[in-house]
């Protein structure tokens, strides 16, 4: 399992080292836009509208727009410098509450926590703390240039840390439009919809929940696979670079060291030289 992050989590003066693993995959089926022509796939360049050029990696810089088309210009270095500043912190459970005070609209993405060399001990204390005490910790991490804040509890004996977005990062309830006011309802109808909810309640078994558009698309593909629905693209090669491979970059220098070669020097041709002029008359 790929490691996400890798550092320590303490609580009061018990320091864990740990490494974060995703505890979640997005399985969504990624289809490419291809022209409808050739069937060469699409490729995006980035462009400045400004310049009406093509830009590369190195001509772009970060920047915060703070008013209409003003801009701060922020340095790699110093954003570099702020994030190894952060990160070389250590994570710290600061509080410890019920699992049930946290709204589920604070969530975001899960990690399973492993312990690191020497860190079993100690995780195996955590652990334990969190399951008789019922409490999940609350901690802060930096996470891909990000400050994090996130929950830490035990699942399946496991520790789980679950980041949680900030209380300004969750927008206000009463912006949302055209919700009714509470209101009166017939009692009738509420008893009826009650009968109903008693009627589907069940114990949550996540197995048998699944996505049928996924699988149903994935039918459709597989389908089309064994028909006649599929195309094959010829790539256009690339010009030979000094990175392609061991082949064109010896053929590469080759090349040069053919073109460098002295050429065998030609002699010039000296101009002709005058002849001496022929006296009209002969010596007597």
């Amino acid at each position: 399992m790929h490691t996400v992050w890798k550092g320590s989590i303490s609580f009061g003066l018990v320091n864990i080292p740990i490494k974060l693993h995703a505890a979640t995959e997005n399985k969504d089926i990624k289809l490419r836009q291809i022209h409808k022509e050739c069937h060469t796939p699409i490729s995006y360049q980035k462009v400045c509208p400004g310049c009406d050029k093509e830009v590369t990696n190195e001509e772009i810089v970060k920047a915060y727009e703070y008013a209409k088309n003003k801009f701060v210009i922020l340095d790699e270095e110093e954003l570099e410098k702020l994030k190894k500043e952060n990160e070389d912190k250590a994570v710290e459970i600061i509080d410890f509450v019920k699992l049930e005070e946290i709204d589920p609209i604070y969530f975001e993405r899960s990690y399973f926590i492993a312990p690191d060399n020497g860190g079993g001990k100690a995780y195996s204390l955590l652990r334990s703390a969190l399951e008789e005490s019922g409490k999940i910790g609350v901690a802060k991490i930096i996470i891909r240039s990000k400050e994090q804040l996130a929950i830490v509890r035990v699942y399946k004996d496991t520790l789980v840390m679950e980041t949680i977005h900030f209380p300004d990062e969750v927008r206000n309830v009463q912006e949302v439009p055209n919700v009714p006011a509470k209101q009166e309802v017939v009692k009738k109808e509420l008893e009826t919809a009650l009968m109903l909810v008693d009627q589907l309640t069940t114990t949550f078994e996540p197995e048998k929940y699944s996505d049928e558009y996924r699988t149903a698309l994935m039918e459709l593909i597989e389908e089309k696979k064994s028909g006649e629905s599929t195309v094959t693209v010829t790539e256009k090669q690339p010009a030979a670079t000094s990175g392609s491979n061991v082949t064109d970059l010896m053929s590469a220098l080759q090349a040069s060291l053919d073109k460098t070669k002295k050429k065998p020097a030609t002699r010039k041709k000296k101009a002709p030289t005058a002849k001496p002029a022929i006296s009209a008359r002969k010596n007597a």
